[in-house]
């Protein structure tokens, strides 16, 4: 039996800053930015989006009422949760109108939940080839105004429907994983914002790649000749290259030219949303499916996972006959191109907008999206579909 990704889709707010005019503002050199770590436009989350709000308005556009009928699960993998008891999963299954007879569970592990979301609802399937689950990647990355983390934040959600005999993606068995108590990046409960050692943490992804992409070729036998393309976990879109370009060095040319070119496809979009934590590896496979005019039903694709803290996994995927009805090309870049592009005095307003539960607000955003964030009634968010 094959099981896999049916289909995927993501949603960012209506809102974005350039990354130029965030350079010129911040007093740093523009290409630090676009050159630098390779963004472009960074998305910004008015107080009207959470993780619930942008998880529905992403899974609502893939759904139809026979998904709605299957989904016996539904995995929300996140590392801004806004409860510490209650799943995000359970308001996103009340938001899609799904049955009350489902598993709603929210998984954590820094930028890894989401990973560890798929691989747990390919087992739920294997036991269950009737039913389809419900994945949903969704976090705001937010590092503080000024902060040296700024630029790499980011806010938006993929999710993704798994089934047996998928129409876009099969999962293949064999994965490699690592884990390792590092810390390179955290956050307290008391912290509003992450703690982060940033040369750290990216020499710790540099080789958590090495060491699970080491394990999944000595357990296969497996070469980058064999896959099409790698899709990297993204909190830039330099950082995967950071990683991959050791192994490239050392392929003939034109192997290297045919996995940089994908790799640049795959950050395509990324580079317009930013870091949105356990959905960036996702969004870059939107990016490269929807981007890339070479890809053919039988092409293999590799996925490095990382979270920090740390876990890392290899894993590949099979595109299947017809993966190409399951794109959403045209709604993916109206999305994006249909963003308010905001001044940075106008992000620094929105950022420094919060949800304080332990009183009772009224937001008042021009949020046009389907599912938003009204306000708050005795400690509890008010959620509303327009």
């Amino acid at each position: 039996m094959n099981i896999g990704i049916d289909k995927i889709g993501f949603y960012t707010p209506p809102f974005a800053l350039s990354m130029e005019d965030l350079a010129v503002e911040r007093g740093v050199e523009p290409a630090k930015y676009t050159v630098g770590i390779g963004q472009s436009t960074m998305a910004v989350a008015p107080v009207t989006q959470d993780i619930v709000t942008m998880g529905a308005n992403a899974a609502i556009e893939i759904l139809d009422e026979a998904d709605k009928e299957a989904i016996d699960m539904i995995l929300v993998g996140t590392e801004t949760g806004i409860d510490q008891s209650k799943s995000a999963a359970v308001y996103i299954q009340k938001l899609l109108g799904l049955s009350n007879r489902v598993r709603s569970v929210e998984l954590k592990h820094a930028c890894y939940g989401a990973t560890a979301a798929l691989q747990l609802a390919k087992g739920h399937i294997t036991l269950n080839p009737e039913s389809k689950v419900l994945v949903i990647a969704s976090d705001i990355a937010k590092y503080g105004l000024k902060s040296g983390g700024e630029p790499t934040q980011g806010a938006g959600a993929v999710a993704m429907i798994v089934s047996a005999e998928p129409r876009l993606l099969r999962l293949e068995d064999e994965a490699s994983l690592f884990t390792d108590d590092v810390m390179d990046f955290w956050r307290p409960n008391y912290e509003a914002y992450p703690m982060v050692d940033g040369k750290f943490s990216n020499e710790q992804y540099m080789r958590f790649f090495a060491e699970v992409w080491t394990d999944y070729a000595t357990q296969t036998g497996a070469t980058f000749a064999d896959l099409e393309a790698i899709c990297f976990h993204l909190p830039y879109t330099k950082m995967g290259l950071k990683a991959f370009k050791p192994f490239l060095e050392e392929l003939p040319e034109e192997e290297q030219e045919r996995l940089t070119t994908r790799y640049q496809e795959s950050t395509a979009y990324n580079r317009h949303v930013g870091n949105i934590y356990t959905g960036s590896l996702f969004l870059s496979f939107i990016s490269l499916i929807e981007t890339s005019s070479v890809l053919v039903a039988g092409d293999r694709i590799g996925f490095f996972s990382y979270g920090s803290g740390a876990v890392g996994e290899f894993f590949v995927g099979e595109l299947v006959e017809g993966f190409e009805k399951q794109l959403r090309v045209e709604v993916h870049q109206q999305l994006l191109e249909n963003r308010k592009q905001v001044t940075v005095a106008e992000y620094e307003t929105l950022f420094s907008q919060m949800v304080d539960e332990s009183g009772e607000q009224t937001f008042q955003v021009e949020d046009k999206s389907l599912f938003i964030l009204s306000g708050v009634h005795q400690h509890q968010r008010q959620y509303q579909k327009q």
